[in-house]
């Protein structure tokens, strides 16, 4: 049988590389809420401008 190697299993192999361990204080931060608000918004302005031209 295969013994197990230590170490973060299959997604540290082939190049994988997982992002979400970074902090990156400058990035840009932005909310879930503020998401929604501005698709929201977007998709009322297409509908609009669909349902008037």
């Amino acid at each position: 049988m295969a013994s197990k190697k230590s170490g973060r299993g299959l997604s540290s192999s082939a190049g994988l590389v997982t992002y979400y361990d970074a902090d990156n204080r400058t990035a840009v931060h932005i909310g879930p809420k503020t998401v929604l608000i501005v698709v929201a918004v977007v998709g009322v302005a297409v509908y609009l401008l669909n349902f008037f031209f």
